[in-house]
């Protein structure tokens, strides 16, 4: 295994234990910290590995942080029903 996929594992699980915190803002704040960070990993784990790892990769960030896909999601349909 090299370094970019035990950076994604080790991304993995600090997301996994910061969701397990209490948080007054519903954990907005560690979300963007994440997305910070999880943007280069991914593209250093695509780089060295390939798109389809890459995708998978892509996919269990997403199924982490689901709730600021939705909203982002959301906010791009009222953006293109004006």
């Amino acid at each position: 295994m090299n370094l970019s996929i035990i950076l994604a594992c080790l991304w993995a699980i600090i997301a996994t234990a910061t969701a397990m915190l209490p948080s007054r803002d519903h954990h907005w704040r560690a979300a963007y910290l994440l997305i910070a960070a999880g943007i280069p990993i991914l593209g250093w784990v695509t780089y060295e590995n390939g798109p389809w790892i890459g995708l998978i990769v892509l996919a269990a960030g997403a199924s982490i942080l689901r709730w600021p896909l939705i909203y982002l999601w959301r906010w791009l349909r009222r953006k293109a029903a004006r």
